[in-house]
C-alpha cells in the first residue's frame, strides 16, 4: 500500500468515527493483506471497556467487532480478561462461522435491570457454525429489580432472563463456558416460528379432490377454497412446513401439491396436525381436504418452525439460575455432555435441564436429545425434565439433588432411553414410553406409571422401587436388586394394574415391609427373591402368579411378620421356597373373603414352632404337591397347615372351599400336620387326599373328605 492510500484510509476511518460516535470498522480488506483467521478484539478500537462500565458502548463495540471480523473472513475472535458490562436494553448478537473464545476470567455481566425478559448472548435464526468457548456469562439475579412488569399482560415472574439463547440456529458448540445467576436460564435452545397464514371458515368450501388433483363434488368433505402457496420468504431457505391449532376440523387431512402452472404433482394422504411435511420438488402451492361435511367455525394455522439443530454443549457449568440451567425449547440433534448443573432455585420448574418446547401448546418440537455424563446437584425441584418431545438418551449422569426428582418423564414425551445413571438421593418419575437399563439408585424412590415402561439391570440401595401401572402390563422389569440396610421404608411397592417382574432380588430389612402392594390381580412374578425380610413387619404381597420364587425371613425375635396374602383376587405360588426363622409364629398368612389361593410344587422349611400356612378366610384354597419340613419343633401343638383357629371355632365359617392334596409333611415331633377342626360353624367338607405325613398327624372336621393319606412315624 502506498503512502497516499494509507493516509486516505486513516482519514476515512476518522471521519466514520466522528459521524457515528463509534470506532471505525475498517476491514482487513482495506489493505492488500490476506484476511486473518484469528483476531484478538482490540478494545480501544471498538470502544469496549473491560472494567465493568459503559454497558452501551461495550455492547455495541463487541457487536461491531464480531460483524467486522465476519465480514473479513476471520473465523476466531477473543476478548482479554476483564468484566464486560452488557447493556440492559440490548445483547450480544452472535455472527455465523465464528469461534468466540474467552478466558474464564473474562466475565460478560448483564447490567442490572427490571426486565422480565432479557438476553445476554443471542444466536438468532440463520446463525450457523458457531463455537462459544470459555468465559463467564453472568446474570443480574442478585441485584435485579423484580417489582416491575414488561407490560400489563405479562406474568410478572421475571423468569425470562437468559444467558445464551438460540432461536433456530444451527451447528453450535458451547464448550467450557460458565452461565450463572440469571433470572431465568443459563442457556435456552429454542425455535424460530413463522406463521405463514391462518385459515378461517370463509376460506373453506364443500367438496373434495380426486387422485388426479381435480376438484370434485362431495358433500361429506370440505377443502380449501383457494390454494395455499410457498411464496413466503421463509421457504427460500426452509423446505418444510406444518399445520397446527386446528379448531372444528379433524386432526387428519389430505394435501394435494401443484406446480405454479396448476399441474398436479402428488397427494399426501392422512397428514396430521403437527407433522413436519417436506415440500415436494417443484411444488409452489397446495390444497387441503378434510373428511367432514361442515366448515362452520373451522380454523387452522399454516406454519414453518425451524428449531435449533446440531448442538454440542460440553465441559461447562450452569449454576445459581432462578429457573433452569438449560432449557431445550425447540431443538433437534443435541448432545449435552460433561457439564455441571447445580443450584437452580427461585422460579419453577427449578431444573438442571428441562426439555420443554410447549409442543402441545402450539410450540416447538424437541427430538434426538442426548444428555450424557453430566453432574447434577442442589437443584431445588428437578435435575432433568423430559417434558415434551421424542427420542432422548439420558446416560451416565450423576443425579444428586437430594430429595428432588432426578429425572421426570412427563405425559407429552415419547421414547426415552435411560441408561447407566446414578440416582443419588434423587427420585424418578416416568409417565410412559421409557426404557431404563443399568441404572442405580440410593436413598430415594421411583414413581412409574406406564404404559411402555421397561426396567432392566437396576440396583436399588435403601430405596423403594415403586410401580403404579395405569394399564395391564404397562410396566415390566427384570434383573432388579434391592439392598436394604434398615435405614428407610425401602423395598418393592406395587400398585395399580398388573405388571410382569422377572428376577427381582430383595436383600435385607427396611424399617417396615420390604414388599407391599395392592395391584389388581393378574401380575406375574418370575424368580422373585425376598431374602432376610423383617419378621417383625413381614411382607404384603399383591395378587399374582409367583413362579419359582424364594422367601427367607431374617433371623431375630420378630414373631408376627408373616408373608401376607390378604387381598381380594387370585394368588398362585408355583415352585416357590419359603424359610422361616425360629421365632416366627406364622410363615404364610391368607385372609380375605375373596381370596383365591393356590400353593403348589413348593417347599417350606421351618426352623422353629412356626405354622407354615394359616388361612383365616378365603373363597378357595388349593394346596397341592408341596413339601413342608419342620425339624426343630419343641411343641406338639404346632399346626403346620391350618384353616382358621380355635378362637374362631364358634363363628360362621369363612373358608368356602379347600383342597389339600399330595403334600409331604415331615416333623421331628408328633405335631399337627393339617388342622381343619376349627374352620367354623357350617364349614363345608374340605378335601384332604394323597398327603404323606411323617410323624405329624391330622386334626380334621368330621365332614372332611379324607382319601389316601399316609401317616408314617
Amino acid at each position: 500500500m502506498n503512502i497516499l492510500k494509507l493516509v486516505l484510509t486513516m482519514l476515512l476511518g476518522l471521519q466514520l468515527t466522528l459521524l457515528s460516535g463509534e470506532p471505525a470498522i475498517a476491514s482487513a480488506g482495506d489493505t492488500n493483506e490476506e484476511p486473518q483467521n484469528e483476531y484478538a478484539i482490540e478494545l480501544s478500537r471498538f470502544g469496549i471497556h473491560k472494567n465493568g462500565t459503559h454497558p452501551v458502548e461495550t455492547t455495541q463495540g463487541i457487536n461491531n467487532a464480531l460483524k467486522w471480523a465476519a465480514q473479513n473472513g476471520i473465523k476466531k475472535t477473543s476478548l482479554p480478561s476483564g468484566t464486560y458490562l452488557i447493556d440492559k436494553n440490548s445483547q450480544i448478537n452472535m455472527v455465523s462461522n465464528m469461534i468466540f473464545e474467552l478466558p474464564m476470567d473474562a466475565i460478560l455481566q448483564k447490567e442490572t435491570n427490571a426486565k422480565e425478559s432479557y438476553h445476554l448472548m443471542y444466536l438468532g435464526y440463520g446463525i450457523h457454525n458457531v463455537t462459544l468457548r470459555g468465559g463467564t456469562y453472568k446474570g443480574d439475579k442478585a441485584t435485579h429489580d423484580y417489582s416491575k412488569k414488561d407490560n400489563k399482560h405479562s406474568s410478572g415472574t421475571h423468569e425470562g432472563g437468559y444467558g445464551i439463547i438460540t432461536l433456530g440456529a444451527a451447528n453450535l458448540t458451547i464448550d467450557g463456558v460458565q452461565a450463572t445467576n440469571f433470572t431465568g436460564d443459563g442457556l435456552i435452545l429454542g425455535g424460530h416460528g413463522t406463521m405463514v397464514t391462518d385459515l378461517y371458515e370463509n376460506q373453506f368450501i364443500s367438496g373434495a379432490i380426486d387422485d388426479k388433483g381435480k376438484n370434485v363434488s362431495n358433500s361429506k368433505k370440505v377443502r380449501t377454497k383457494d390454494p395455499l402457496n410457498f411464496s413466503h420468504a421463509i421457504f427460500k431457505t426452509e423446505r418444510e412446513f406444518e399445520f397446527s391449532n386446528a379448531i372444528k376440523l379433524p386432526g387428519v387431512f389430505d394435501i394435494f401439491f401443484y406446480k405454479s402452472n396448476g399441474m398436479f404433482i402428488k397427494k399426501l394422504a392422512n397428514a396430521r396436525v403437527r407433522d413436519i411435511i417436506q415440500i415436494p420438488e417443484g411444488a409452489t402451492q397446495f390444497h387441503l381436504v378434510f373428511d367432514q361435511a361442515t366448515k362452520k367455525q373451522a380454523y387452522i394455522e399454516f406454519w414453518n418452525r425451524k428449531v435449533t439443530t446440531n448442538v454440542l454443549v460440553q465441559n461447562s457449568e450452569f449454576a445459581y439460575n432462578r429457573r433452569q440451567g438449560i432449557t431445550v425449547g425447540g431443538a433437534d440433534q443435541v448432545l449435552i455432555t460433561n457439564n455441571k448443573l447445580h443450584d437452580m432455585k427461585g422460579a419453577m420448574p427449578q431444573a438442571g435441564i428441562d426439555l420443554e418446547g410447549g409442543f402441545g401448546e402450539n410450540g416447538n418440537r424437541n427430538s434426538n436429545i442426548t444428555i450424557k455424563g453430566n453432574q447434577f446437584y442442589n437443584n431445588a425441584s428437578y435435575d432433568v425434565i423430559l417434558y415434551d418431545g421424542k427420542d432422548a438418551i439420558v446416560e451416565d449422569n450423576h443425579f444428586a439433588s437430594k430429595g428432588a426428582i432426578g429425572l421426570a418423564i412427563s405425559e407429552p414425551f415419547k421414547g426415552a432411553l435411560v441408561k447407566n445413571n446414578h440416582f443419588d438421593g434423587s427420585r424418578i418419575f416416568a409417565a410412559h414410553d421409557a426404557t431404563f437399563i443399568g441404572n442405580r439408585m440410593n436413598d430415594s424412590y421411583t414413581t412409574l406409571e406406564g404404559p411402555n415402561i421397561k426396567i432392566e439391570d437396576m440396583t436399588f440401595t435403601d430405596s423403594t422401587f415403586a410401580l403404579s401401572a395405569k394399564t395391564p402390563f404397562g410396566i415390566s422389569a427384570s434383573n432388579i436388586t434391592i439392598n436394604n440396610n434398615k435405614k428407610s421404608d425401602s423395598g418393592l411397592s406395587i400398585w395399580g394394574k398388573p405388571v410382569h417382574l422377572k428376577d427381582i432380588t430383595i436383600n435385607g430389612e427396611g424399617t417396615l415391609r420390604v414388599v407391599t402392594g395392592g395391584a389388581a390381580e393378574g401380575s406375574i412374578f418370575d424368580r422373585l427373591k425376598v431374602i432376610g425380610y423383617s419378621t417383625t413387619y413381614g411382607v404384603t404381597l399383591p395378587p399374582g402368579t409367583y413362579n419359582n420364587c424364594e422367601f427367607v425371613g431374617a433371623a431375630g425375635t420378630g414373631k408376627f411378620g408373616s408373608i401376607s396374602v390378604a387381598l381380594a383376587g387370585k394368588y398362585v405360588f408355583d415352585g416357590c421356597s419359603f424359610e422361616s426363622p425360629e421365632a416366627l409364629s406364622t410363615l404364610l398368612l391368607g385372609e380375605h373373603p375373596k381370596l383365591d389361593l393356590t400353593i403348589k410344587n413348593s417347599n417350606f422349611k421351618l426352623l422353629g414352632n412356626t405354622q407354615a400356612i394359616s388361612v383365616q378366610a378365603a373363597k378357595n384354597l388349593l394346596l397341592e404337591n408341596n413339601t413342608i419340613t419342620a425339624a426343630k419343633l419343641t411343641s406338639e401343638k404346632t399346626e403346620l397347615i391350618r384353616i382358621n383357629d380355635i378362637w374362631k371355632r364358634n363363628e360362621a365359617h369363612d373358608v368356602l372351599k379347600a383342597v389339600i392334596r399330595g403334600n409331604t409333611i415331615t416333623t421331628n415331633l408328633s405335631a399337627i400336620g393339617i388342622a381343619t377342626l376349627y374352620a367354623g360353624t357350617g364349614a363345608p367338607a374340605y378335601i384332604i387326599e394323597n398327603n404323606t405325613l411323617y410323624t405329624a398327624k391330622l386334626l380334621n372336621k368330621k365332614n372332611d373328605v379324607l382319601k389316601n393319606n399316609l401317616l408314617k412315624s
